[in-house]
């Protein structure tokens, strides 16, 4: 059994026969389940080695499954960054993994999701000449009697079903805000044919067009070369051939034959010719799927910078008007406004899920840093559509529900994003923080020592706890909580305990005096911030210092005597994206299982 595939197409069909869902790109796979559940990629290699998470789910599930085996799911391996995109880099880093250890770790640091979108088999009867909207209807009930989600970026179930949407506007306006691979129509009517390429199934690719500079000529096979400027020297980031009309390619051989130097078979050229490549996304070396689009004779080679390449690749939704994007924002580490918006893109998939349905309090740097700041709470008079609104205290704040609020408030330099501790829907508080703060940087570890004997207080009271920096001197504890089940008078009953315990245990190092002249150089515990109507430096929030710091999750591991916290810079963050996952991945699961009523049980004995 091989999959159906896809036909391209540049228009999207419209009509009442059409079905439309997210592309995510990913490895196409079958997911075969009879006694055992494989899965088979696209060529029919089994997969089950390389993503060991989606068996091993297969098998905790297996129970509420095993009625409607055999069974045979259609869909796509996929590490999502957001809804409507899917890291192929991450992906294909994993299918290249050989060792088991290896493959493990990275499943734990980046474990990936099957993205269902089409049934062939239920309890071994096939469905693949079915109707398309059959087998959808059929797929819907199986996921609700099994309790698998729709796509969630934020849900850690792995095994997820792809809905089809009746309307392509909306689906199409998301997949480009959220930079997604493309949209997929499908007839109503179609059945799955195996190993055929149907014009019943349309893929409609989200084409990025990025600048870049011919730099060589390949006699022997007729490509090119294309390059950019990445820190002054010139990066090859493309070969390319395809997309050029017979005319087009001629004169560009033409052109290196008259201006080029050849060597053997390769004719090399000084930066001076720059053209657009359409292409679906970068995987860190190349551009992938590159087609020429157009010559850009009026520009010159120096535009092709790296950031420049960034912005095309992950360009500004259309609705997000951007004003000065080369203003510096950050002066002393280079940062200009521009990078903070690509930087709050690139972070929104981590940042967004905290300040969901929260009022927030901003604080503004309109001339960049140093420079003058000033708090926001209360919404302007003129709001886009996507940004919403929230009334608190007789306050109507903004809320960032979505991306194009998140860089419609970075336009404007909203620099510190403070978020209470509850939800506008909650009147209780969704996690407990305890912030340590030290008299100084120099005074760094007592911070760290805070956070582990606070981190031995929370394990022996069996509680989950999550660390992050302040983007400042110090370190902020969570305890994520079941929602809206423990008011703030009881929550203050266990964070007063735990502060005061520290205190008794260690007077040398700890605090609560309020007063910073009776602190003498201790750390201060402060557990009376906790409480309605105050609010916290949001994970990953940048901080308005020169150095650009961002208040960065960690993993506990990392809580040691090497920390530092001017390692997280906004450049050094976005590296660390790539490279490390998310701590706080699973803050909201982990803190519905929390069992908080035990502990104040035991306090209250």
């Amino acid at each position: 059994m091989k999959p159906m595939l896809l036909t391209e197409a540049n228009e999207i069909p419209i009509g009442d026969d059409w079905l439309y869902e997210t592309k995510y790109d990913g490895f196409r796979c079958l997911l075969i389940w009879d006694e055992q559940p494989i899965l088979i990629s696209r060529n029919g290699r089994n997969l089950n080695h390389s993503f060991p998470e989606i068996i091993d789910y297969c098998h905790q599930i297996h129970a509420s499954v095993k009625a409607f085996l055999p069974l045979i799911f259609d869909g796509e391996l996929v590490y999502l960054s957001n809804p409507y995109k899917s890291e192929f880099s991450v992906v294909q880093q994993r299918g290249r993994m050989q060792n088991q250890d290896v493959i493990a770790k990275h499943a734990q640091a980046f474990p990936m999701r099957l993205l269902v979108f089409d049934m062939l088999m239920i309890k071994g009867e096939s469905f693949s000449n079915r109707y398309l909207k059959t087998r959808k209807e059929q797929l819907a009930k199986l996921a609700a009697k099994v309790k698998l989600p729709n796509v969630d970026d934020q849900d850690g179930k792995v095994i997820q079903i792809v809905q089809a949407k009746e309307e392509s506007n909306i689906l199409w306006q998301a997949i480009k805000v959220y930079n997604g691979e493309g949209m997929v129509a499908k007839k109503k009517t179609s059945k799955w044919l195996d190993n055929t390429r149907s014009s019943h199934w349309l893929k409609i690719k989200n084409w990025r067009y990025v600048t870049v500079i011919v730099t060589q000529y390949d006699h022997s096979n007729g490509y090119f070369q294309g390059s950019i400027y990445d820190g002054g020297n010139l990066r090859e980031v493309v070969t390319f051939k395809h997309g050029m009309k017979e005319e087009e390619h001629q004169t560009l051989v033409a052109f290196f034959q008259a201006q080029g130097q050849r060597k053997k078979e390769l004719w090399e050229l000084e930066p001076s010719i720059c053209v657009d490549i359409a292409c679906i996304d970068f995987d860190g070396s190349k551009l992938r799927e590159p087609k020429f689009h157009a010559f850009r004779l009026e520009l010159t080679p120096d535009i092709c910078q790296w950031q420049h390449m960034q912005r095309q690749l992950f360009p500004i939704p259309e609705t997000v008007p951007i004003t000065h994007p080369d203003k510096p924002v950050w002066p002393e580490i280079g940062v200009t406004k521009d990078h903070y918006l690509s930087y709050l893109q690139s972070v929104s998939p981590y940042l967004l899920p905290f300040l969901q349905d929260r009022p927030l309090t901003l604080i503004r740097y309109p001339h960049g840093v140093p420079g003058e700041s000033f708090y926001q709470k209360s919404r302007p008079d003129k709001l886009p559509d996507f940004v919403g609104t929230a009334m608190m205290d007789e306050i109507d704040y903004m809320v960032c529900n979505n991306l194009e609020t998140l860089l419609w408030l970075g336009n404007q330099l909203a620099l510190e994003w403070h978020i209470p501790f509850q939800t506008r829907q909650t009147m209780n508080p969704t996690e407990i923080v305890f912030d340590l703060d030290p008299p100084s940087t120099d005074h760094f570890s007592l911070a760290i020592a805070g956070a582990l004997d606070l981190k031995g207080i929370i394990d022996y009271f069996q509680l989950q706890s999550f660390v992050k920096t302040s983007g400042g001197k110090g370190l902020q504890l969570y305890i994520p909580l079941p929602a809206n089940k423990f008011t703030y008078e009881e929550v203050r009953v266990f964070t007063e305990f735990a502060c005061r315990f520290l205190c008794q245990q260690k007077p040398h190092l700890y605090t609560i005096e309020r007063l910073k002249k009776n602190r003498h150089n201790k750390l201060y515990l402060d557990y009376v911030q906790h409480a309605e109507g105050k609010t916290i430096i949001a994970p990953y929030s940048t901080r308005g210092n020169e150095l650009g710091l961002v208040a960065t999750p960690l993993h506990w591991e990392e809580v040691n005597d090497d920390l530092k916290p001017y390692y997280f810079s906004i450049p050094a963050v976005m590296e660390r994206m790539k490279k490390i996952s998310n701590p706080f991945k699973y803050f909201r699961e982990v803190g519905e299982q929390q069992d908080f009523q035990a502990v104040l049980d035991r306090i209250n004995e």
